[in-house]
């Protein structure tokens, strides 16, 4: 297991960051580190997101930092550019997987069915997504995925909350969970980070509970 992957493990729960606005990064890594969560996956589906990898990074450099809803390789360099240590993508584009591999970047893609994860396997790789998780048949259907694919690893987000998110951290072929109940774009744009901070020390405890 790379380093990368390492620490995502350790982190159990990775929020997944929809940011409009790049002045609320800073507090929202506050927010984030001081709960005991100091993770996040910055999407990049607003214009404010490779601004935010970079005022979260430079805030708290102890942070992992990863950026989601990668879609290109070009997408793939803004992020990295920008501080983010990983890519993660709502599917499996074999370009952006190798452009990732060709400069040494841990990515993520998402996959969904069995063809997915084996055309994972075929990239080289042992780490995938699966998402939408809960849309798409939840623990159960990770645990029916992962008996074929016995090398693979999951990072399953989508639909994962508070009251399921245990479920899948139970699991261990699952290096840990996306979701976006302690960030939602609400609470962030609110500037609600009391909450946030609250709902990230919530979380950081569950990982705690189910994995020691």
């Amino acid at each position: 297991m790379n380093g990368i992957f390492e620490r995502i493990r350790n982190a159990g729960i990775v929020p997944v960051v929809v940011i409009e606005d790049a002045s609320a990064a800073a507090d929202l890594s506050d927010a984030l580190c001081e709960g005991g969560l100091p993770a996040a996956e910055v999407t990049f589906r607003t214009a404010a997101a490779a601004e935010a990898i970079s005022i979260m990074k430079q805030r708290h450099p102890e942070m992992l930092i990863g950026a989601g809803t990668v879609l290109n390789g070009v997408q793939v360099d803004r992020a990295m550019q920008a501080g983010a240590e990983f890519i993660v993508s709502p599917g499996i584009n074999p370009n952006t997987v190798r452009h990732c591999q060709q400069n040494e970047i841990t990515v993520i893609p998402g996959t969904q069915t069995p063809s997915d994860m084996e055309l994972a396997v075929e990239l080289g790789l042992d780490t995938v997504k699966f998402f939408p998780a809960e849309l798409s048949g939840g623990i159960a259907m990770i645990k029916a995925c992962a008996e074929p694919f016995t090398g693979l690893s999951f990072m399953p987000s989508g639909g994962i909350n508070a009251s399921n998110a245990a479920d899948y951290l139970a699991y261990d072929r699952i290096i840990a969970v996306g979701g976006s109940w302690m960030v939602k774009k609400d609470l962030i744009s609110a500037g609600s980070f009391d909450t946030i901070r609250k709902l990230a020390g919530e979380a950081a405890q569950l990982v705690k509970d189910i994995r020691g």
